[in-house]
């Protein structure tokens, strides 16, 4: 199985960290402290993960930290790789960016322009952490929720959807980044993320309207 490097070891990338382990991948995981502080988190994790000074190592990668202002992501790391993004537009945490309250772009596409050289696409942007190991369901169940994903690259988009699936999730495929203001923050898919199965997310992107920043 591939190795995904994870940067961000919040709640968001060591919960994916968990999942992608259970599913036989291996995890190169980073922070902004150092490898060495996150040798208990690694302990946990088991032999198949390790900590890093910069986790672009992988076959691909999962960025699980905020978009901000002046990019400090390795460019020339994740150059030529499919970056999962799992951001969402907090106004609150990150500020306001008035290219993304005027609807000029989105949070991901600014993130697409940080790493001019990788393939960006969201994901698990709407499931809260400690759900990414514990809501998957087998393909088919009726209550399985869906998780939407975006990209202006198909096979980006392709790989979220076999991650999802694995995970134990629907993928409803909103692509490119230019439509994923539709789930943003405040917007009915966002809403509903808690319970929402494909047929209903795919309503709910229907239903999004432009929204003022608050």
């Amino acid at each position: 199985m591939p190795t995904i490097g994870i940067i961000g070891a919040g709640e968001v990338g060591s919960q994916i960290a968990r999942a992608a382990l259970a599913h036989g991948y291996s995890i190169v995981i980073a922070n902004s402290r150092g490898p060495e502080t996150l040798q208990h988190l690694v302990a946990e994790l088991g032999p198949s993960a390790r900590a890093a000074r910069a986790a672009a190592a992988g076959d691909f990668a999962v960025v699980a930290v905020p978009l901000k202002a002046v990019n400090n992501l390795p460019v020339d790391a994740l150059a030529g790789k499919i970056v999962l993004d799992t951001n969402n537009y907090m106004i609150w945490r990150d500020g306001h960016f008035a290219r993304i309250d005027s609807g000029e772009t989105t949070v991901l596409e600014l993130r697409q322009e940080h790493l001019p050289a990788s393939r960006v696409v969201q994901a698990f942007t709407h499931i809260q952490a400690p759900r990414i190991t514990t809501a998957g369901r087998p393909a088919g169940a009726p209550d399985r929720l869906a998780l939407p994903t975006s990209s202006n690259f198909p096979d980006a988009a392709d790989l979220v959807t076999r991650l999802y699936d694995q995970f134990g999730f629907d993928t409803v495929n909103n692509s490119p980044l230019s439509a994923s203001w539709r789930t943003a923050p405040g917007q009915p898919a966002w809403t509903a993320l808690a319970h929402q199965t494909r047929d209903e997310l795919i309503a709910n992107l229907s239903r999004a309207q432009r929204l003022a920043p608050t």
